[in-house]
C-alpha cells in the first residue's frame, strides 16, 4: 500500500513544476521499479558553505515552486530535506524527490486543538484547566505545586504522523498534533535556510523527539514553545538550567554560528532579509505560517533568476 500510494502520488504531480515526474512503473517478480528520469545535481555538501544570499534566493525559488505545486494537490511530503531536493548550482535546476513518506492532507486527522482558528484556540488556553489553576494560586500570592504524573497512567497514548528526518520535523509533528496539514513543509524549508545562512549542516543533531523539542527551546525559549505546546493541548515542564525563558534572536545565533560575534560584524542587509523571510517559516503557530504560495510573493523570492546571474546558461 505504501508503495502504491507513492506511485499515485507521482501521477497526481506528474505534470508539476518542480517535481521530479514518473515515468513509468512496472512489477519485476517480487519487486516494484519506478522509473524516473536523471537529474543532473550536486551533492548539497559540496556547496552549501559557498552559497551567497543571491545563490540561496534561486534556490528557494526553486524548491517553493516544488512545494506550491505539491501543496495545490493537498499533498503533504513530508521528508523536506537537502538530500530529497536534487539542486545543480550551475543550471540553477532543481526537483523535489523522493515520495514515500508523503500522503494527501487530512489523511490522520483527528480531535485536535490544531484544528480550530488561531482566535478559537488562544480563548481555549486562556479558559483551560491549567490555566485557571495556576491563576488561582497567582492571585492568592502563592506558588502552584509541583506537577504531578501517574505511576500507571491507563489513557491511550496520542498517535500521530511522525513521519520525517530528525532534525526538520516541525514542532507541531513533535507535539504529536494529530490534523497535521501541508505546513509542516514550510518549517522543513526554513530549517533549510537555516542550514544555510549558519553554514552548519546538519543545523540540529537531536537523537529522538524529545531532544528535538529541547533544541527548539534552547533557541526559541521557555515561554514560547509552552505557548506553542498548549496550542495542541500539551503542557512544557522542564527543569534543565540552560534554557531561558525568552530564548535567543536569529541574528545572535546566525552571527555565534558563523564566529563573528568576536569580530562585531553585524548580518548584511541582505542576510537580515534573509532572516526575516526565515523567521516566516520557522513560525511556531502553523495558522501563522507562511504557505508556500505566500512565500513566492515575497521580496526574499519575488526575484527575476536571469537578472540574478544574467551571464549563466544551462550550457555553461
Amino acid at each position: 500500500m505504501r508503495i502504491f500510494n507513492e506511485l499515485e502520488l507521482l501521477h497526481d504531480l506528474r505534470d508539476s513544476a518542480n517535481v521530479c515526474p514518473l515515468i513509468t512503473a512496472f512489477r519485476h517478480q517480487d519487486q516494484v521499479v519506478a522509473v524516473l528520469p536523471y537529474f543532473q545535481h550536486r551533492d548539497f555538501r559540496d556547496y552549501f558553505r559557498d552559497m551567497t544570499v543571491n545563490d540561496m534566493r534561486v534556490y528557494f525559488k526553486q524548491l517553493f515552486t516544488a512545494v506550491q505545486a505539491v501543496h495545490e494537490h493537498q499533498i503533504i511530503h513530508r521528508d523536506i530535506k537537502p538530500t530529497n531536493f536534487l539542486y545543480s548550482p550551475t543550471t540553477q535546476k532543481g526537483v523535489l524527490v523522493d515520495f514515500g513518506l508523503a500522503e494527501r492532507e487530512g489523511t490522520d486527522w483527528h480531535h485536535c486543538n490544531c484544528q480550530y482558528s488561531s482566535e478559537d484556540r488562544r480563548y481555549r488556553v486562556q479558559n483551560s484547566l491549567y490555566s485557571s489553576i495556576r491563576t488561582q494560586y497567582r492571585d492568592a500570592g502563592q506558588l502552584p505545586p509541583p506537577p504531578a504524573y501517574p505511576k500507571e497512567d491507563s489513557r491511550n497514548s496520542r498517535r500521530a504522523n511522525r513521519a520525517g528526518t530528525r532534525g526538520f520535523r516541525a514542532p507541531e509533528v513533535l507535539l504529536k498534533c494529530t490534523s497535521q496539514t501541508c505546513i509542516i513543509d514550510i518549517w522543513s524549508c526554513g530549517i533549510i535556510l537555516l542550514t544555510l545562512l549558519s553554514r552548519r549542516f546538519p543545523f540540529f543533531h537531536s537523537a529522538d523527539d524529545i531532544d528535538a523539542f529541547i533544541e527548539l527551546c534552547s533557541i526559541f525559549g521557555k515561554r514560547r514553545m509552552n505557548e506553542a505546546a498548549l496550542l495542541h493541548g500539551q503542557v512544557l515542564q522542564t527543569n534543565i538550567p540552560t534554557i531561558s525563558e525568552n530564548g535567543h534572536s536569529w541574528e545572535k545565533i546566525l552571527l555565534w554560528c558563523t564566529e563573528r560575534r568576536k569580530t562585531d560584524l553585524p548580518l548584511t542587509d541582505e542576510e537580515k532579509e534573509a532572516v526575516q523571510f526565515m523567521s516566516l517559516c520557522l513560525e511556531l503557530d502553523p495558522s501563522k505560517r507562511i504557505s508556500a504560495e505566500e512565500a513566492l510573493e515575497h521580496p526574499f523570492l519575488n526575484i527575476d533568476t536571469s537578472e540574478a546571474y544574467p551571464d549563466r546558461n544551462e550550457d555553461d
